[in-house]
């Protein structure tokens, strides 16, 4: 301060030196307040340097403790810097070292000290709402939530909602988070430039709070305001593979216009997981017009065509696909997914072909490492249909990998191989080892259940079902399983309609277990309503058991023209599955 001091005497002297000279004249009076303003500005430079080397030593200490594995000095020593000097880096660095060090509450404490000093800050505002929603405390969140749509830019708005929901993700009260983003969005549902969008994201909030009828009434409002918006559209088909039939009109009418191919894409890949073949064949099929350069369009129609045993058809659309993905704008991880993909399925086709070498020629041409479980896979499944069934299941024991996430994707790989040989009491002790390292997986514990029935012991399976039931008793599954094996069994009716009666209250509108419950009807001799539930089942969801279920049905009614077809139809669904095939044997039935 001796150099400001000095600076500030001599041009004192020299104001009044001036003065007198100059008679005090205006003019003297104007130089010396400029001289003072820059004495007073030298003053503050010097200040701030001083402060400046301060922080600059608190900051190089915070740093040093840091790296020295002393998160708590840092912390504290940068805390201490930005509240000093009101930097916003500062509190942006003493949140990070709280977040590194996983204290969620100390990183609260900084951002809110952050959010005090600069109340205006987006930056601070989104690291507030960020640590809030990550410790839970969702209620706190709504005005921090508006605060940061407010402040994005016009033209960022729309993308800025769809991330919201990603957001909330991880809060535990999914309904709470529902109310809480609602509540926050109410001036942009009102606001036609980005109601749509905010409809949109409002409806995936409540979807994922498990209220589908009113994330149905949000895409259905997104819709209404702009018919061809792509986010409603996403909104349907989510919607619609969760079992909510009542979206498909939303889905209709977006395709009615001009709909994009991408999206086309899209639900011909929900109609597949919905097993509706044929409506995703003319969408696929649709979409290879529209865009017939378009890779990823032949891989998934090779895929259903490979699932209809249409062997001709899918070597050619993976023939397709393989032309095109050379010169197709793909990122390598996503050309290489795809690749392999196709080789797995030509395997698949070499093998139903019986053509064990060209099958194991295809998966020598997979060198993505992250498939490589998937491609021995295959391997053991080539081999076992082969008759070398245990060298599969050598092979499938002998993977890499001593995690017990390793362990249990083995396992359950040598359990589906089982299952597909029908070597349903092997495959019962295997998913039993399974169980022994996961008591507590209720899904495991579910499989097992239904394998100790396949394996021929329906007591076991009722045991373990039970148990299941007790224990979790929203598990609607269970009551779907025991219901339905009750009825099959022929026993216990009026216990199995009410099992299953009570699965459908925990899923409404669900295809097999209604499918269940239209069995248990027949059972009953309650033919009329076993038709008009099976009938519904179907049509949600064209599977060959529910098609032997409805076959059998209009079969007992007489009508036995019905009843072919649909089998017939089921037989090209799913010439293998179980369920068609005894009931075409007992009841004498050739197709």
């Amino acid at each position: 301060m001796i150099r400001s001091l000095r600076l500030r005497t001599t041009a004192i002297a020299a104001a009044f030196a001036l003065a007198a000279f100059a008679g005090l004249t205006n003019h003297a009076h104007a130089a010396a307040e400029k001289q003072d303003k820059r004495v007073a500005a030298s003053s503050a430079a010097d200040a701030q340097a001083a402060l400046d080397a301060e922080l600059f030593y608190e900051v190089f200490l915070g740093e040093l403790n840091l790296r020295t594995g002393d998160p708590g000095a840092a912390y504290a020593l940068m805390l201490e810097a930005a509240r000093r000097s009101g930097d916003e880096q500062l509190y942006r660095r003493a949140a990070d070292i709280a977040l590194q060090a996983r204290s969620g509450d100390y990183a609260l404490q900084a951002v809110q000290a952050w959010k005090e000093a600069h109340p205006d800050s987006r930056e601070a505002n989104r690291y507030l709402l960020q640590i809030l929603v990550a410790l839970n405390r969702i209620d706190e969140t709504p005005q921090l939530l508006r605060q940061e749509l407010a402040q994005a830019a016009a033209q960022d708005k729309t993308a800025l909602l769809t991330m919201v929901p990603q957001l909330y993700a991880r809060a535990s009260d999914k309904t709470l988070a529902a109310q809480v983003v609602e509540q926050a969005l109410a001036d942009m549902l009102a606001d036609p430039a980005v109601a749509p969008a905010a409809w949109v994201t409002v409806g995936r909030m409540r979807l994922a709070a498990r209220d589908s009828a009113g994330a149905l009434e949000a895409a259905q409002r997104a819709q209404a305001l702009a018919p061809t918006n792509d986010g409603a559209m996403l909104l349907a088909l989510e919607l619609l593979e969760s079992g909510q039939t009542q979206a498909q009109a939303l889905v209709n009418h977006y395709l009615a216009g001009q709909p994009k191919p991408e999206l086309r894409l899209a639900y011909a890949g929900v109609l597949l997981n919905l097993q509706r073949n044929a409506d995703a064949e003319k969408e696929l099929r649709a979409v290879t017009r529209a865009k017939p350069d378009f890779p990823d369009t032949w891989l998934l129609l090779a895929a259903l065509q490979l699932q209809r045993n249409q062997l001709g058809d899918a070597e050619k659309s993976l023939q397709r696909f393989l032309e095109l993905v050379p010169s197709a704008d793909l990122d390598p991880q996503t050309r290489q997914r795809g690749l392999t993909q196709a080789y797995l399925m030509q395997a698949q086709i070499a093998e139903k072909k019986h053509d064990y070498a060209a099958a194991e020629s295809w998966l020598k041409r997979i060198d993505n490492a992250d498939e490589m479980f998937s491609v021995q896979r295959q391997r053991a499944s080539v081999l076992a249909h082969q008759g070398k069934i245990e060298q599969a299941r050598a092979l499938l024991q002998n993977l890499p990998g001593a995690t017990p996430q390793a362990a249990r994707l083995k396992l359950q790989a040598e359990v589906q191989l089982l299952q597909e040989m029908r070597m349903y009491r092997e495959a019962f002790e295997v998913q039993s080892q399974l169980v022994a390292l996961y008591p507590q997986d209720d899904d495991l514990v579910y499989d097992q259940a239904v394998l100790a029935e396949k394996a021929g012991n329906p007591e076991l399976m009722e045991k373990l079902l039970r148990e299941l039931i007790a224990r979790r008793p929203n598990y609607f599954h269970a009551y779907n399983a025991l219901g339905y094996s009750l009825a099959d069994r022929g026993v216990q009716l009026e216990e199995a309609k009410r099992l299953i009666s009570k699965a459908l209250e925990f899923a409404p509108g669900d295809p097999f277990i209604t499918d269940s419950l239209g069995w248990v009807e027949f059972r009953l001799g309650n033919h009329a309503e076993a038709l008009r539930l099976l009938e519904s089942a179907y049509k949600t969801r064209p599977d060959a058991e529910i098609a032997a279920h409805l076959g059998e049905v209009l079969w007992s009614m007489g009508e036995r023209h019905r009843a072919l077809s649909i089998w017939k139809e089921a037989r090209r669904l799913n010439p293998d599955n179980e369920t068609l095939q005894s009931t075409l044997k007992r009841l004498g039935v050739r197709l």
